[in-house]
């Protein structure tokens, strides 16, 4: 497959791009559209991912056809979970966002290539942890993250199959 990863610019029509790929893969995976309090992110790119330093998504893009076939976003811990208040840190922990593949590319290596270009993002800003929270019935993601170094946290029973997980960096 020839492929390669990019860093999101600034540059319009890429950010148009970007936003349809992460929706049709939202309606894809999920089953639902726009959500404003779900996908503020997504909308305003610049503000979540090109403006701050810390923050980042890269896409993976098709050289063959110059389709975006994979993305996965990096930021600063910026949750309010209770369990998590006095552990996570804005300036110490980063958070994983807008992780997808396209189902055509999957089982590639695709994600393994993305996230070895966000945890080198996640050294190079100093960050000591990454965090995520996903469901295990994504069963595939879930394995994923595990396969990558990210250990289980906290397991909440709930509807949604939600588990939040980390991976320590300290260490390297």
């Amino acid at each position: 497959m020839n492929f390669t990863i990019k860093k999101l610019s600034d540059d319009c029509d890429t950010k148009i791009r970007v936003r349809n790929f992460l929706f049709s893969q939202i309606r894809s995976e999920y089953g639902y559209g726009y959500i404003p309090s779900w996908h503020k992110d997504i909308v305003d790119l610049n503000k979540y991912y090109i403006d701050c330093r810390k923050n980042n998504l890269f896409f993976v893009e098709n050289n063959d056809d110059g389709r975006i076939i994979a993305s996965m976003a990096i930021r600063q811990y910026d949750k309010d979970f209770p369990e998590f208040r006095d552990i996570y840190s804005r300036e110490t922990t980063a958070s994983i966002w807008r992780s997808f593949v396209e189902k055509p590319y999957r089982r590639c290596g695709l994600a393994t290539h993305l996230f070895d270009v966000v945890e080198e993002f996640c050294y190079e800003n100093d960050f000591n942890e990454i965090y995520l929270h996903t469901q295990k019935n994504l069963v595939a993601g879930f394995n994923f993250w595990k396969k990558v170094g990210f250990q289980v946290t906290l397991d909440t029973n709930n509807e949604l199959k939600t588990v939040h997980m980390v991976k320590n960096l300290c260490g390297k």
